[in-house]
């Protein structure tokens, strides 16, 4: 059965990235109509997040992000079963590899911050054709699953880690040999691993591991965009460094960071995904211990 399900991807995975956006947005708008819970939390999540906009400027985004979440779940087929030249090669445009360039010259090492905003697996591949990159990863619940993703991922100079006492030992040792690697920021770590910290304006549990590793490499930290071009004609890859103040906590700017890159394109920003959630055995906020009290 599992090597049925595989055959099958890669054959859907043939198929041009235009028709995969096409049957991806008619993937969206059915995933949206069918669950409930799916349809109210990418309207809680983005509607939390346009909260200071018109009505009719979140509607618009809600019906763009219920079409671009579709193609964002079946052009991953697309990325890993494809070849890599051929997937690089969808990105068309590239801005601010000059920062990652003068990083490399700093020999600190470098942490590329991507979040959950548009194909962000490519950004991957396209840095790993370039230099090594160690990439923390969370295995998917489905086990037959993570043969396929690790092949489609582990590709050029990727290395995968896993989400674990192990993984994160392999970024610490990564950076003292002044390598680069890279995280999902935007992911809700697990107990004991994070600390609430406002994501457009609501508390969200935050990994506090990227500070960690921070504190302890002086890593450049660069903020890592990939936006979905429209009719599968690719992808626009952005860099930008970011510059730390003495004003907030590593955890908050790094918020603030992935809030002004979803803005720029907040239609491809994943909204169903539940990053508001409160991970077992972690006490809630202080704002709702003290509402509770």
């Amino acid at each position: 059965m599992v090597t049925l399900v595989i055959w099958l991807f890669n054959l859907v995975a043939r198929l041009p990235l235009s028709v995969l956006h096409c049957a991806g947005g008619l993937l969206g708008r059915l995933t949206y109509g069918v669950s409930g819970e799916y349809a109210a939390r990418m309207r809680e999540n983005l509607g939390n997040a346009l909260a200071r906009h018109p009505e009719k400027d979140f509607r618009r985004e809600l019906r763009a992000s219920i079409v671009e979440a579709g193609k964002g779940a079946i052009e991953l087929l697309w990325v890993w079963c494809r070849p890599l030249a051929e997937v690089t090669a969808s990105v068309k445009e590239c801005y601010g590899w000059e920062c990652v360039e003068t990083a490399q010259v700093r020999g600190k090492g470098i942490i590329f911050l991507t979040p959950h905003l548009g194909c962000f697996d490519v950004s991957a591949l396209y840095i790993a054709e370039r230099i090594p990159l160690t990439v923390l990863y969370r295995p998917p619940k489905l086990i037959w699953l993570e043969s396929l993703m690790r092949s489609g991922r582990e590709r050029a100079q990727v290395r995968l880690a896993r989400t674990d006492l192990g993984g994160v030992r392999q970024l610490y040792k990564t950076l003292k040999r002044s390598g680069a690697i890279g995280l999902l920021p935007d992911q809700v770590p697990g107990n004991g691993e994070g600390e609430w910290v406002n994501f457009f304006g609501r508390p969200a549990y935050t990994m506090t591991l990227i500070a960690r590793l921070v504190e302890s490499s002086g890593a450049t930290v660069v903020m890592t965009s990939v936006e979905r071009l429209p009719v599968g004609a690719g992808y626009i890859l952005r860099f930008s460094p970011l510059e730390f103040t003495a004003d907030l906590s590593l955890s908050q700017q790094i918020n603030v960071a992935l809030e002004k890159l979803v803005l720029k394109c907040p239609a491809q920003y994943l909204w169903s995904y539940n990053r508001y959630k409160r991970p077992a055995g972690v006490e809630p906020p202080a704002s709702e211990r003290t509402s509770i009290k």
